[in-house]
């Protein structure tokens, strides 16, 4: 490793960057073991049922296959927390998609083969999968996610919103929407006298360890779980997933280690999607501009077996001046795979629906959209009463402003025109919360000079190994290429899971604790140090977990140009700025590929990606990339993300806020709301294709 700048805000270079691009670096199912095995799963057939028979003749006569599982044969399992894992146990089908068998052979070319010759027999039943906003079932639940209250309200939103001078009343909708990480959700599992192990894509190996010992019955002593390089997983992969229970019962029924690696049109049934969620938005708001009254109310939907509702109208409780507000979710159980974590959740589809609708406010009153957004910052929660324990979101907007040209907008509709092509900008704000979770870390300072570091953290592409080398430098005054850290594997010490954009906050708490303390230690010791070197262990239970009398979140502001060409209805993304207040940066080039990352995914969200369920088979028809329409390189004219400088004092020892969910947040909404300004035409549909844009145009432009 070439030496680097130890200190924090540098911007070092990927650790593992080299074997990534070389191919050593090893990921869940390219570890060749002996006697290696494959797994392919058997999808159900039909949307709500169950199975009768399992014909598995043919596919054990396919040369190479090696055992085929079913619910009759598959080893049991204890009831899991998390009833999606519980498969092969009984002969249900709660929807289209769910594992009904799972094929084991010599190779993956065999086990696809037997797949296919597995017959099974199902009585169907009937299936209910389409989500409305006046469902008579849907019901508003205890909590939504996170913990949560699906329902808060203050003051009299009703009564404040028919007095205000003037309103807007409009609805969003948001299609359901699928994690696609560049590595599927894949697991290899071997029993060796008792003792499982498992090579996991997953943001989490220490909650992968704690299901896997309770649903197979064993000590967590008897299992390691490792995760040295992860492929993506933006949510989808923060909790166990199907794919390594399953390929830990099959190396259990053949006492063959097991390969599984899940199709990738088989991921949007099994890992967990964002829900689709429908908006009703309502604010009040006087002359000046200033909101008197917000409601937010989502409709989402969720499985027979799961309850998970995507909490899209938080963010509404965050945002801006509303003393009078309702934010409320309800749910109705469908016939569909249960969803998941995607990323920012909550936030990303709640955003696009307030900021939609502040965009249109701004519209009623006659005011330049980024004013709006001044008018109404807070320097107090106004859920909470909490105040920010920092809120610089008028900063980047006006910082985004400077950089963006806005001062130029001339702020009519539809005026700006090459040809057939309209061209519009739009404004957008973000919000993500600050969170964070207790670790444990280690730190030993070793007799050559160098120190090793340790702690289950999980790089999911992010560039946790570097950033977290850097804070453990820092904390030991020491360079860079002296610090050596272990990352990835369940019998390191204990961390929580990569996701929520808490991972760099929570490790690196912990690290730096354990750091700092061998630090004290070295600074007095005296000699030689022992053969095993010296080494100090922290644990933040109590502290990262207490709470805070802050209200804690990071703020951006997104802006977009878009071009729209009125025959053909494709719209085009000029320009994407986002600009960020997430205190003390610590990487720069790794946060930029953060904050960037989210604004290009943010972008599919606006303009290709979507998905449907099909009414008569309950399945999804966007399944794979050739449907599910993600951007690629053709579609990124130009990105920018900046920030401005932020010192917390009230987050943790190294300063930072989480990057990467942020990124998402507003740019759907900045896109749609620039879309709106080149053709004067608002669309409250995503994604923005072309047969919805001709439709909304009818005559209008072109």
């Amino acid at each position: 490793m070439a030496d680097a700048p130890a200190a924090l805000g540098a911007p070092v270079v990927r650790r593992e960057g080299r074997d990534k691009v070389t191919g050593r670096a090893r990921y869940a199912v390219e570890h060749r073991l002996p006697g290696l095995a494959h797994a392919w799963p058997v999808p159900a057939r039909v949307a709500s049922g169950r199975v009768l028979g399992v014909d598995d003749s043919a596919a054990l006569a396919t040369p190479g296959v090696l055992a085929v599982l079913t619910h009759e044969n598959a080893p049991r399992l204890a009831e899991p927390d998390d009833p999606t894992l519980a498969v092969l146990q009984d002969p249900h089908v709660p929807h289209r998609g769910w594992v009904v068998a799972l094929v084991v052979a010599e190779t993956l070319e065999a086990a696809r083969e037997g797949a296919a010759a597995v017959r099974v027999e199902y009585l169907a039943q009937d299936h209910d999968v389409l989500l409305t906003p006046d469902r008579p079932d849907a019901y508003v639940p205890e909590k939504a996610n996170g913990g949560h209250p699906a329902l808060r309200e203050h003051g009299d939103p009703d009564g404040a919103f028919a007095a205000a001078p003037v309103r807007v009343d409009t609805a969003y909708r948001v299609p359901p929407l699928h994690n696609h990480p560049m590595e599927p959700h894949a697991s290899t599992a071997r029993w060796t006298e008792g003792r499982l192990e498992a090579w996991c894509s997953s943001q989490g190996t220490t909650a992968v360890r704690r299901t896997l010992a309770a649903v197979f019955r064993v000590p967590e002593t008897a299992v390691t779980v490792r995760a040295e390089h992860v492929g993506g997983g933006f949510g989808s992969k923060g909790t166990p997933r199907p794919d390594v229970v399953l390929a830990s019962m099959a190396a259990l029924h053949t006492g063959r280690p097991v390969a599984l690696a899940f199709a990738r049109r088989d991921l949007p049934a099994l890992v967990g999607h964002r829900a689709p969620t429908l908006h009703r938005v309502r604010l009040g708001a006087g002359p000046d501009g200033v909101i008197r009254s917000l409601t937010h109310e989502v409709t989402t939907y969720s499985s027979r077996i799961k309850e998970f509702v995507e909490q899209a109208a938080v963010p509404g409780r965050t945002m801006y001046t509303s003393p009078h507000s309702r934010t409320v979710h309800r749910v109705a159980r469908l016939d569909v795979p249960t969803p998941s974590w995607m990323r920012a959740p909550g936030e990303t589809p709640g955003m696009y629906a307030l900021e939609s609708a502040m965009d249109e406010l701004a519209g009623e009153l006659g005011m330049d959209p980024v004013e709006l957004r001044v008018v109404n910052d807070c320097r107090v929660e106004p859920d909470s009463g909490k105040p920010f324990s920092s809120r610089h979101l008028v900063e980047c907007l006006r910082e985004g402003a400077r950089r963006f040209g806005w001062a130029g907008r001339d702020p009519r509709p539809g005026v700006r025109r090459a040809g057939q092509v309209l061209t519009g900008t739009g404004v957008a704000s973000a919000t993500y919360p600050v969170l964070v979770s207790p670790s444990t870390a280690t730190a030993r300072a070793l007799p050559d000079g160098t120190f090793l570091v340790r702690v289950n953290a999980t790089d999911i592409g992010t560039g946790a190994r570097t950033v977290l080398g850097q804070v453990a430098a820092e904390a030991l005054g020491a360079a860079g290429d002296r610090v050596r850290i272990e990352i990835g594997d369940s019998d390191l010490p204990a961390a929580p899971l990569a996701g929520g954009s808490s991972g760099t906050a929570s490790w690196g708490w912990a690290l730096h604790e354990a750091c700092t303390r061998l630090a004290r230690r070295l600074a007095v010791y005296r000699g030689a140090l022992p053969q095993d070197g010296l080494e100090e262990h922290a644990d933040t239970a109590g502290t990262a977990d207490a709470e805070s009398d802050y209200a804690r979140h990071a703020f951006g502001a997104h802006f977009a140009e878009v071009g729209v060409d009125t025959v053909t209805g494709e719209v085009r993304v000029n320009r994407l700025l986002g600009v960020y207040a997430a205190g003390r940066i610590l990487n720069p080039r790794t946060a930029r590929s953060q904050f960037v990352g989210g604004m290009v995914m943010g972008l599919g969200m606006a303009l290709t990606e979507g998905s449907a369920l099909d009414p008569a088979f309950g399945d999804f028809a966007e399944r794979d990339l050739a449907a599910y329409h993600v951007p690629v390189n053709a579609d990124v004219a130009s990105v920018e993300a900046h920030w401005i400088e932020e010192d917390d004092p009230h987050l943790n020892p190294v300063g930072g806020k989480g990057i990467g969910e942020i990124g998402i947040v507003g740019t759907a909404a900045a896109v749609g709301n620039a879309f709106h300004h080149a053709v004067g035409v608002r669309l409250r549909e995503l994604p923005l294709t072309p047969d919805r844009v001709l439709e909304a145009l009818g005559g209008r432009v072109g």
